[in-house]
């Protein structure tokens, strides 16, 4: 009986180390413990200088099966959005972070929260480097969801500000922006 009860421990051990070894979806805490944490890792990942990023650390932030949506400016008034996954996200945008500087930040944020599920619009702006100068602005429409330890994202959606499209006052944007 007892080596039964060895055994049965052992394999129980042993399946637990592969399944923490395989565990490729577990944040630091510090990246996933709020909702302000997690919108900040995602602004801190893809900001840097010419060069790879910490995709790795990007992949923890989202649920399995995230989606990325970017819209396209409208075109004979049809707007045109992407859905990508994580992994296509990250295969559309490195080529791009290979030769170019790219930065981003916050610049306002309005969450909404409701039980275990949360809304973001966080305003951004995007800048060749770490002050300037500006490329673009828009909003991010950030959905994540609380498991009882951490938070994942679900989806970003976002949009760029345009002429005619400026971002609203009440999401960081100026007086004209209503």
């Amino acid at each position: 009986m007892r080596i039964r009860w060895a055994l049965f421990v052992a394999i129980l051990a042993a399946s637990q180390e592969t399944l923490l070894a395989q565990d490729t979806t577990a944040a630091p805490p510090a990246d996933a413990v709020s909702i302000e944490a997690v919108v900040a890792t995602i602004y801190d990942v893809i900001s840097g200088p010419v060069g790879d990023r910490d995709w790795a650390r990007f992949r923890t932030l989202f649920a399995d099966g995230a989606r990325l949506i970017p819209t396209s400016p409208p075109a004979d008034s049809v707007v045109a959005p992407r859905v990508l996954t994580v992994d296509q996200y990250i295969e559309r945008v490195a080529p791009f972070f290979a030769r170019r500087p790219f930065y981003e930040r916050q610049i306002s944020a309005v969450t909404e929260r409701y039980g275990h599920i949360a809304h973001v619009f966080s305003t951004y702006e995007s800048l060749e480097g770490p002050d300037g100068p500006l490329l673009t602005r828009g909003i991010n429409s950030i959905q994540l969801y609380w498991n009882g330890e951490r938070w994942r994202v679900l989806s970003i959606l976002w949009d760029s500000e345009r002429t005619g499209g400026p971002i609203p006052q009440r999401y960081g944007g100026g007086p004209e922006g209503t």
